[in-house]
């Protein structure tokens, strides 16, 4: 790469000759070259696009099944983990998520850092760090008592919730939170509750008889009250009975099915070096300088997602309050690249020399707006080497279809994924 329309194959020729010559899935590449402003004029950055990984659904180890919006497959970070790090090496995503990048990089033997303004991420995230073994999970089930009637005033049945759950569900539901809560607040949650209360969040809503919920739209989701009475009116439903303890232990029963002794062994040796945090990814300081071999990541996109509205229905169960969340929706690119900016800025400091960034962005309102040509300034301005573009394409089921959007219509039908390096 140079300022004066260089390619970067050259700081990155093992990966960008991989590349071209990628054709795993019976397609050849595609190279091409992304163009864009740099600080010092016109910068030329080779891009490849083909299918690079599977387009299979439950491709990777199940404890990777838990939904959440707008969350990228296992086998992206995967790809540059095997490729730019080695075992013991520091993997971070500052926009963590459901927690797809650590948790892959704790199962290849790499330390796991994630960070999310969101706190239901370190909820999502952790329990899968250090799971349980599930003659423990049944055990802990049952001696809670689900069936608890001495609720306090204000756990009384919520009207607005019973749009969702049938009464003797949302009762168990709410002598679940109770417990759980209870047992955070005296200090006493330990990784059999932290497991539960995880299954529990991913099973509130969804729109088959393995959640709690009456049908309602996809489970990384949970829509408004008023939508859900429409549902219910539409579709001529009323919420059915489910049977939480049972379904909680179905669902792990799914989740840890991937976990022989050989990866049992592999996350306990990295748990106790992991480090999860929340709060904003631009300031980070319990990441220490140089400490990072390489970010794997995909910010918030301008205005697609709206995360603290869907989410609602888990923070209430976890006790937090979705409207002190500071997720930030962005609606203008200027803006999101001002925050995109400063992210860099702090990722650069915490990467080593060497380490790599893999910014993964996507097809924006209707694909008008391609984010790596917006992202590549960002970098820059940070100090980052541009080393290439990979884009992912292929054809896969999205949650979108269940909005009546079809693949390569709207939203984000490939993976943008810019790849930077720190000199």
């Amino acid at each position: 790469m140079s300022d004066s329309g260089g390619s970067a194959r050259a700081l990155c020729p093992s990966l960008a000759d991989e590349l071209a010559m990628f054709s795993e899935f019976g397609t050849p590449t595609t190279v091409g070259v992304t163009e864009v402003g740099g600080p010092s004029g016109r910068v030329s950055v080779d891009t490849f696009t083909n299918e690079f990984w599977t387009s299979k659904q439950r491709a990777a180890n199940r404890l990777h099944e838990v939904s959440y919006r707008a969350c990228f497959k296992p086998q992206l970070p995967r790809f540059f983990i095997d490729r730019l790090t080695g075992v013991g090496d520091v993997v971070y995503d500052p926009f963590m998520g459901r927690g797809t990048t650590p948790l892959e990089a704790a199962l290849a033997g790499r330390m796991p850092y994630g960070c999310d303004v969101n706190p239901l991420s370190e909820i999502l995230v952790r329990p899968r760090l250090e799971p349980p073994g599930l003659d423990d999970i049944e055990a802990r089930l049952a001696g809670i008592d689900f069936g608890a009637t001495e609720l306090a005033a204000e756990e009384a049945l919520p009207d607005d919730l019973l749009v969702f759950y049938h009464p003797h569900t949302l009762r168990e539901l709410l002598a679940l939170r109770r417990y759980l809560l209870r047992r955070e607040g005296d200090g006493a949650l330990d990784a059999v509750d932290r497991w539960i209360r995880m299954v529990a969040v991913s099973r509130l809503t969804g729109h088959s008889s393995g959640f709690f919920s009456v049908y309602t739209m996809p489970p990384n989701q949970a829509v408004s009250v008023e939508s859900q009475r429409k549902i219910n009116q539409q579709k001529g439903q009323t919420p059915p009975r489910r049977h939480v303890r049972e379904l909680i232990l179905k669902k792990s029963r799914v989740l840890l099915s991937g976990l022989g002794n050989a990866e049992r062994a592999v996350l306990s040796g990295v748990q106790e070096q992991s480090l999860l945090l929340t709060g904003p990814a631009a300031a980070t300081p319990e990441v220490a300088d140089g400490s990072v071999a390489l970010v794997v990541t995909s910010p918030p996109f301008l205005d697609v997602v709206d995360y603290a509205r869907d989410n609602w229905l888990r923070c209430w169960f976890c006790g937090i309050s979705a409207d002190e969340v500071p997720v930030t929706v962005v609606h203008d690119l200027s803006t999101w690249q001002e925050a995109m900016t400063d992210v860099f800025l702090e990722l650069s400091r915490v990467l080593r020399p060497g380490g790599h960034v893999a910014f993964e962005v996507g097809e924006v309102r209707a694909g008008t707006l391609k984010l790596e040509e917006a992202v590549l300034p960002c970098g820059m301005r940070a100090g980052l080497g541009p080393v290439l573009v990979l884009i992912n394409d292929q054809e896969f089921t999205k949650t979108a279809n269940c909005w009546g959007v079809s693949n390569r219509a709207k939203g984000t039908n490939t993976n943008r994924v810019v790849l930077f390096r720190k000199r």
